[in-house]
């Protein structure tokens, strides 16, 4: 196969990726759009004449319950998602469930937008909750099984490339449309409100993946498991080239072992579970308690407690989300060079660090009446807690972010795949949610107790990587299967 072949096969398979990374965008939008609208949320909440509350005894307590819930039944529903799109991919394949997926997007952001009660809001952002959940389980998975082995860990960082771009641009967009609508609760286009359009943006891009994922060809080894094998060779001939795509089919039907279709009973084990589908657990549940999303979820309400206005809090914000981005590229550079591992663990170690400083700034800024304070007399502790944050953001944007959708789409074999990403994926939303419920609880203790709960979760991250997770740089999928006992 000659240079200029393998470079064509590569900007075919990076141009079906790129499509099937839209879902990763859909999924990082969707989770941070809610940001700008949270604090809008509370005052419609608390306003006996917009409705919202749907006749509920109006008070903080039950205000901080209904909008909190509101953001965390979305994780709910994500979790649900997760574990449907296992079963679902694996029977009607990845490209039909990227469309399903494209569809529960484009109406949740349409149905979020125009809410009657907090109980059509909620049911809207559980349905978009859904969509994303399932997003995770599909685009991972068929990135890792058109990806050649010496590029799956850059493709498969497009992954999280994605989703963090999606973050960001729900965040810039929430900022300048709040910015010319002149703050979130006033009307813009339309003389609708600006959060309104927040959540209709984002019906654009859904539509644009929808009709994209149209257009790609389906996962070969999904189509092999099917027994459509002319159908495989003719996507691997663009993927690999003709030389390697029988070869290639000949290996996917040796991986799978047994002789039925994967189905969710394959990843049981011993312990409930096979080990590795433990791991992958593992991994997708400490990503969460590090306490990533507590960030982009209640970044604005946390800034503009500590005195920052409106504006300045979403430009905060937008700092953190281009951040992200750009730290994923130092992941897409190294994961295929000094592998998985490596970076898990100096990744660990950099939350671990800024985590614990955080923690540190935040318990000893508290002033007599209880209320965190970072003005005046504490406006060094301001910004050294500013650098902190965009240092775990760094720490975590090159390494956990996206190695764990990466070792999630590669670690399984061809056989548990599905089921494996699915409950793995699953038990990440349920960790999300855990942590964005419990994290106003964790207010109500200490800033400062959070953010060492959030520290501790990272010592522990590091020591799970070094003790447990297995190094997968370079490995085909078809022997991934050595790894499960």
């Amino acid at each position: 196969m000659s240079n200029e072949s393998s470079g064509a096969h590569l900007g075919f398979t990076l141009g079906i990726v790129t499509v099937a990374a839209l879902g990763g965008f859909l999924f990082g939008f969707d989770t941070a759009v809610i940001n700008g609208a949270v604090p809008v949320l509370n005052e419609m909440f608390m306003d006996p004449d917009s409705g919202f509350a749907a006749g509920l005894t109006i008070s903080e307590t039950s205000r901080d319950l209904w909008v909190g819930q509101s953001v965390a039944l979305a994780l709910i529903g994500a979790a649900i998602g997760a574990f449907l799109a296992g079963p679902v991919t694996n029977h009607i394949g990845r490209k039909k469930s990227m469309v399903i997926a494209a569809v529960m997007f484009f109406a949740s952001a349409v149905g979020s937008g125009l809410p009657f009660t907090i109980f059509d809001f909620t049911f809207w952002r559980f349905l978009g909750g859904m969509a994303f959940g399932a997003a995770s389980v599909i685009a991972p998975a068929y990135i890792a099984e058109v990806s050649p082995a010496k590029y799956r860990g850059r493709l498969a960082s497009m992954q999280q490339l994605a989703i963090v771009i999606g973050i960001f641009v729900a965040l810039m967009s929430n900022l300048l449309i709040a910015k010319n609508a002149g703050g979130a609760s006033e009307p813009w286009l339309g003389g609708f409100a600006a959060w309104k359009w927040m959540f209709w943006i984002e019906a654009f891009p859904a539509a644009l993946y929808g009709i994209l994922a149209l257009m790609i060809p389906e996962s070969p080894r999904y189509l092999v498991i099917q027994d459509r094998d002319a159908d495989a060779r003719r996507v691997l001939d663009k993927v690999l080239g003709s030389d390697a795509a029988d070869t290639k089919i000949k290996e996917i039907h040796e991986s799978l072992s047994s002789e039925h279709k994967p189905k969710l009973a394959d990843i049981l084990g011993p312990a409930v579970f096979k080990k590795i589908v433990w791991l992958g657990i593992g991994l997708s549940v400490f990503q969460q308690f590090v306490g990533i999303n507590v960030v982009f979820y209640y970044s604005n309400l946390l800034w503009q407690a500590v005195g920052l206005t409106e504006e300045d809090a979403f430009i905060n914000t937008a700092i953190g989300g281009a951040t992200n981005v750009l730290t994923t590229f130092i992941a897409i550079a190294l994961v295929d060079k000094i592998g998985r591992k490596p970076l898990l663990i100096f990744g660990s170690l950099g939350m671990m660090i800024s985590l614990g400083i955080m923690a540190y700034v935040f318990q000893t800024s508290v002033d007599p009446n209880g209320v965190l304070d970072l003005t005046g007399d504490n406006a060094v502790k301001g910004k050294i807690a500013l650098v902190a944050l965009n240092l775990f953001i760094v720490s975590f944007g090159a390494s956990w972010g996206p190695i764990v959708w990466v070792m999630l789409g590669e670690m399984f074999s061809n056989q548990i795949r599905g089921a494996g990403l699915a409950v793995a994926a699953s038990a990440q939303w349920g960790a999300n949610y855990l942590i964005s419920a419990t994290f106003p609880l964790m207010l109500g203790i200490s800033l400062g107790f959070a953010y060492g709960f959030y520290a501790v979760s990272a010592l522990l991250s590091m020591l799970f990587v070094i003790f447990l997770i297995p190094e997968t740089k370079g490995k085909e999928l078809e022997a991934m299967g050595e790894l499960e006992n």
